[in-house]
């Protein structure tokens, strides 16, 4: 679907309190599962799928996921990073980062450049999955990890064959989501880090992004979830609690039909 424009705004308080509905979400899961549990496993496809959590969240978040897209036919798997903690917990600077990174110097420094710096070390994974498989590479990513998931596939167009996020902030970094305020408190520059983001997008992602948001969510605003710069970007509206979309049956069915897409 097309989306309409809007300038992005953080989520209101209201919709945050409805994020309670992540728990429907997480029992709702289960008919899928068992369902997919006793159905003949699918033939298996020829790419392989890394899904990548959330900010605050590792892979035991994405295993039901992972699950179900196991019993479709896929060879799906978790990031095997750890809690993704947007780079908060790396010791890092700068300098640090790769080449494919422009952060304009400033004399005073307080992480803002921790998620590229994480990126770079998920670059490196995704890169190594690929040589030892020889498999072409899809990635899903839930919340921040989307967009963990799209700057790969920026950097590695021959490598990640597809990409489907799942409510990521794809605009303005922490800036418009709800812990906007936790990032602030830390002393980082949202606006410097938003201006890192808005350079990223001159190099296009050329390969096929199925963007799913809900206008209820609660964690980050829709506006900033939809991609107004990439040729190939399909997105789908749900109506969903963001903290529950990783668990939720109508999203995974997205989710399939955005990978069989390719398979």
């Amino acid at each position: 679907m097309n989306a309409i424009s809007h300038t992005p705004t953080p989520p209101s308080r209201s919709l945050f309190l409805l994020e309670s509905r992540a728990a429907l979400d997480a029992a709702r899961m289960l008919s899928p599962l068992l369902r997919a549990s006793f159905s003949p496993r699918a033939e298996s496809a020829d790419t392989l799928v890394i899904v990548v959590p959330g900010f605050g969240s590792g892979d035991r978040y994405t295993l039901p996921l992972r699950r179900y897209l196991r019993r479709k036919g896929f060879q799906a798997e978790g990031w095997g990073m750890g809690t993704n903690l947007a780079g908060t917990n790396l010791e890092h600077s700068l300098e640090d980062l790769s080449e494919r990174w422009e952060f304009t110097p400033r004399d005073e420094y307080n992480g803002e450049a921790g998620v590229p710096y994480l990126i770079d070390r998920f670059y490196e994974r995704v890169l190594r999955r690929h040589q030892e498989t020889g498999q072409k590479i899809a990635l899903i990513g839930w919340s921040l990890g989307g967009y963990f998931a799209r700057e790969v596939a920026r950097d590695l167009p021959e490598v990640v064959d597809r990409v489907v996020t799942l409510g990521s902030p794809v605009v303005g970094g922490p800036k418009y989501t709800a812990v906007a305020s936790l990032f602030g408190r830390r002393g980082q520059d949202l606006d410097w880090i938003e201006d890192e983001i808005n350079r990223r997008e001159r190099t296009a992602i050329k390969q096929p992004i199925t963007a799913i948001f809900s206008k209820t969510d609660g964690i980050v605003g829709w506006q900033a979830a939809i991609d107004h710069h990439s040729p190939a970007v399909e997105h789908v509206e749900v109506d969903a609690a963001h903290l529950g979309m990783g668990f939720n049956p109508t999203i995974w069915a997205e989710v399939l039909a955005a990978l069989q897409q390719q398979s």
